[in-house]
């Protein structure tokens, strides 16, 4: 006869697990606002999941603090970013920069397939500018495409325009607390061809909140009070010209081209070829207008 103690080792294991000195792994959610501490050996050994995402990065990286070797012969391309991501929490600063840099030099063709997975990881945590720049050239260059590809419609075009602008501003600081007065004007500027073909009227109260106030200092003071007042009252008439909102053509839709003549640069902050991307990009067609002023459908 066999004596059994489940009953105690269960109650072990509940010790064991809100014993907060003696633990190996933590795991955090919600945006690391919540956090849970556990033991890598339990978990590897309840749960298949835990076995393969534990031993893959984790041995990788002992591997190379012990060895200094990383083999990344047949792995795939995700699994080089994710070892990206954890070299970076463990603050190993010499392998997370030689594996951004193998991604960007090497696996173009991934990250432009994953470019939304990719965007809002790495921007998140300000320290990959390899792969920011990356991401900013090719959304830059291939907009409309590159939302295609990479499954990026919902993100707001605000946020496109505004990521741009500071993407071309390498002196305006990270934290937005920061920012001077003159901080604001430089994006302003930046960014005075694009502001007034953003749709604010049609954004939800959220949004405005969420995305349009911290940058209120880039618009001009009547039509934030317009915003404003809108979104208190809706019915209200507003003093300025609301565009309306966009339809989307399909696909196979092209717009016959004109034969114009040239026409002298609209501005000297950005060139007609990046007028052209930007507003294919805002209209999100899949081919890149060759001219800002003869293809786009203003409204």
């Amino acid at each position: 006869m066999a004596l059994k103690f489940f009953d105690k080792l269960s109650q072990n294991f509940i010790e064991l697990l809100n014993d907060k000195n003696d633990y190996n792994v933590i795991i955090e959610i919600e945006n690391n606002e919540k956090s849970f501490t556990a033991h890598s050996n339990i978990l590897k050994y309840r749960s298949s999941y835990f076995r393969r995402e534990l031993e893959n990065n984790v041995k990788t990286i002992t591997e190379y603090i012990y060895d200094v070797i990383v083999n990344l012969e047949n792995v795939e391309t995700i699994f080089i970013f994710d070892l990206m991501l954890a070299a970076n929490e463990f603050e190993l600063e010499e392998l997370t920069n030689k594996l951004e840099t193998h991604l960007v030099d090497t696996k173009a063709s991934w990250l432009k397939s994953y470019l939304s997975l990719v965007y809002r990881t790495i921007f998140s945590k300000n320290n990959f500018k390899k792969l920011e720049n990356f991401c900013n050239d090719f959304i830059i260059k291939y907009g409309a495409e590159s939302l295609k590809t990479s499954n990026y419609l919902k993100v707001k075009i605000w946020d496109y325009v505004i990521k741009w602008g500071i993407s071309q501003n390498s002196t305006l600081p990270n934290n937005l607390d920061e920012w001077t007065q003159e901080n604001f004007l430089t994006l302003k500027t930046t960014l005075q061809q694009c502001l007034p073909y953003i749709r604010y009227f049609h954004l939800s109260v959220d949004e405005v909140l969420d995305s349009i106030k911290p940058y209120k200092k880039i618009l001009d003071e009547l039509l934030w009070d317009e915003i404003n007042q809108h979104l208190l009252s809706p019915e209200r008439p507003v003093k300025l010209i609301i565009l309306p909102a966009r339809i989307v053509l399909a696909t196979s839709y092209k717009i016959p081209p004109r034969v114009e003549e040239p026409k002298e640069s609209f501005s000297t902050i950005i060139s007609d070829e990046q007028a052209a991307e930007i507003s294919t990009w805002i209209d999100r067609k899949t081919t890149i207008y060759s001219s800002w002023y003869k293809e786009r459908v203003w409204g």
